[in-house]
């Protein structure tokens, strides 16, 4: 899978600088990135998108006071409601397609239809609220989809819990993989999105290794 890491561009320029889909590409994948209120995923998406991503966004009101638990991101002002979109050109035969997932709970009745056709999903993690990524396991694991797991480290995570302490707490089983990011550093995104391919590369070779 090495050359999935690859930057080579595919055709002429974008309005971002980079290259579009052109007809070699091959294989184009559904990724979803799931995972709390506030953890960064449509800051993942909005990286690691080589076009300029589709979001739904909305401003927070006072509607939604008492509703959404805001007290670790005090400083967001805005919420996505529906989805996230971005696409990704790995190499120029392999393209994925993003979707990011809204967090709080009153949106989770969307996820399954976003994981219809997901091959796989990015699980993104706050160490400061371990516990709203429980449910976004649960339902992958529901859904037999395969994941990795990528912690956003943020400016002020001070506890800096291990990748260890942090794979006990989430009961995450051996082979799942577990990685540190920054969701805002696209050369970081971009690696999560590549363990993901890689993982589920490794799960298809063993899949048809099996009698």
């Amino acid at each position: 899978m090495g050359s999935a890491t690859s930057d080579t561009p595919a055709s002429a320029p974008t309005a971002r600088g980079r290259k579009p889909l052109t007809d070699a590409a091959e294989t184009g994948l559904k990724i979803v990135v799931v995972g709390g209120f506030g953890v960064g995923k449509t800051t993942l998406v909005r990286s690691v998108s080589e076009i300029r991503p589709l979001n739904t966004e909305e401003v927070m009101t006072q509607a939604g006071v008492g509703v959404d638990e805001t007290d670790e991101v005090a400083g967001k002002t805005t919420t996505t409601v529906a989805f996230d979109f971005g696409r990704i050109s790995l190499n120029d035969r392999m393209v994925l397609y993003l979707f990011g997932a809204p967090g709080q709970e009153r949106f989770w009745f969307l996820w399954d239809r976003l994981f219809s056709g997901t091959l796989g999903a990015v699980v993104l993690v706050d160490t400061r609220r371990m516990d709203d990524s429980w449910y976004a396991i649960d339902r992958l694991e529901h859904h037999g989809t395969p994941f990795v797991v990528a912690v956003n480290r943020f400016d002020d995570d001070s506890a800096r819990h291990s990748l260890d302490e942090i794979r006990q707490a989430l009961a995450l089983p051996e082979h799942v993989p577990l990685i540190d990011c920054d969701a805002r550093v696209r050369t970081s995104g971009k690696h999560v999105l590549v363990t993901l391919v890689d993982h589920l590369y490794q799960l298809a070779l063993a899949q048809e290794s099996t009698p």
